[in-house]
């Protein structure tokens, strides 16, 4: 019987690959990329974080994208790991001197 319930679960995990995701760069990538990319994230939600990075310019972190519309902190704690936001402005340095 275990035998039996360990080939299942081999042959299931054969038929469905893990979610194999690849850091993206939310800055830059198309809208069919981020919806590959990024769980829970699928062509319209993708589509709506390209059109808000084109109105309102680079996200400077992850948590950037609970201002676009469909997207919550949950999605964006979901893929964490694989969003780069590589482009984004660097704050200002604070003046040292006084």
């Amino acid at each position: 019987m275990f035998k039996l319930i360990s080939s299942l679960a081999l042959a299931l995990a054969a038929a469905f690959p893990a979610f194999a995701a690849q850091p993206v760069n939310i800055n830059t990538a198309d809208a069919p990329t981020l919806a590959t990319a990024l769980r829970g994230v699928g062509e319209s939600k993708a589509e709506a974080i390209v059109a808000y990075r084109e109105a309102n310019g680079a996200f400077k972190s992850a948590d950037d994208l609970v201002n676009v519309k469909g997207i919550g902190e949950k999605t964006v704690e979901l893929n964490r790991e694989f969003i780069l936001v590589e482009g984004a402005p660097k704050p200002a340095a604070k003046d040292k001197a006084g």
